[in-house]
């Protein structure tokens, strides 16, 4: 191309474009120009972007990453890691599948919403459900979608509050992105005073369970092999520190007779006055 017509596609003069030819050939991008009536500025013709810019983990190392963000419903990232795996003339190793189902609600809308929310730096506004069933409407800037303590939430700055706020994602209803957009703040700087509208930041607990053999396969699908003391006669010694939470005793008590808090004490006792409220049930 002449210098004049990449001059008006970029809006800039062609003094400039000189320079950025300078530029991108110093940095090892084969660009040089020729005179004359049929001259211009040329790439080698046998230039290709993988062989000059990205090095061959580098590559995979993209490829990987654009893979793992189109799992997750991203379209543009697929078409991406389409262009790109051409470029590379690289077939995109398929090393990663993930379900999102149990969370995403409708094939990814909630999770797509915000996405696009922290991308584009537009205002968050929707019905949120507290641990106590209260509904509240709320307007945030979005950060990051942050996987914490065996769920997803939406960690923003809640502009009722004035302050950083996570919201789980599962308790999230009405959501829109509105077209008001917002300025970036240091959002993700550490501070002593950040709350939250959630209750998993609750103290954890050390517990020692007992688990019998018929369970062994949640014991084995469940806990890491640093918790587990597999017993003679078959059971299982199972040590693990969780924040206490609700999921917590539910957790416990979903192994039915199959399982006996043996530490704490006070854990004994309310799993065992829950069991009790259940029976009462029936």
């Amino acid at each position: 191309m002449k210098a004049k017509e990449l001059a008006e596609r970029f809006g800039v003069s062609t003094r400039t474009i000189y320079r950025d030819v300078d530029t991108l050939s110093l940095a090892g991008i084969p660009i040089y120009m020729e005179k004359g009536r049929n001259g211009g500025i040329r790439l080698l013709p046998d230039f290709v972007l993988n062989k000059s810019i990205l090095s061959e983990q580098e590559q995979n190392e993209i490829l990987s990453a654009l893979q793992g963000l189109s799992l997750v419903g991203d379209g543009e990232a697929g078409q991406v890691l389409k262009r790109l795996s051409a470029i590379f003339n690289k077939t995109a190793i398929n090393w990663l599948e993930v379900d999102f189902s149990d969370w995403s609600f409708g094939n990814g809308y909630v999770f797509d919403c915000f996405k696009t929310a922290i991308l584009e730096k537009r205002i968050a506004k929707f019905d949120y459900y507290s641990t106590y069933g209260e509904m509240t409407h709320r307007h945030i800037e979005p950060i990051q979608l942050w996987f914490k303590s065996r769920a997803w939430y939406i960690k923003g700055f809640c502009l009722s509050k004035q302050d950083i706020r996570l919201f789980k994602l599962a308790r999230v209803r009405n959501l829109s992105v509105a077209d008001e957009t917002f300025s970036k703040r240091d959002l993700l700087a550490p501070r002593p005073d950040t709350g939250s509208d959630e209750s998993h930041h609750k103290p954890d607990v050390t517990m020692r369970l007992s688990i019998a053999p018929e369970m062994a396969y949640r014991v084995y699908d469940e806990f890491a092999d640093t918790m587990v003391e597999k017993q003679p006669d078959g059971s299982y010694i199972v040590t693990v520190t969780w924040p206490e939470d609700n999921w917590v005793y539910g957790f416990i008590l979903s192994f039915g007779e199959y399982i006996k808090v043996l530490e704490p004490e006070y854990l004994r006792q309310i799993i065992k006055d829950k069991a009790i409220k259940i029976a009462g049930q029936y």
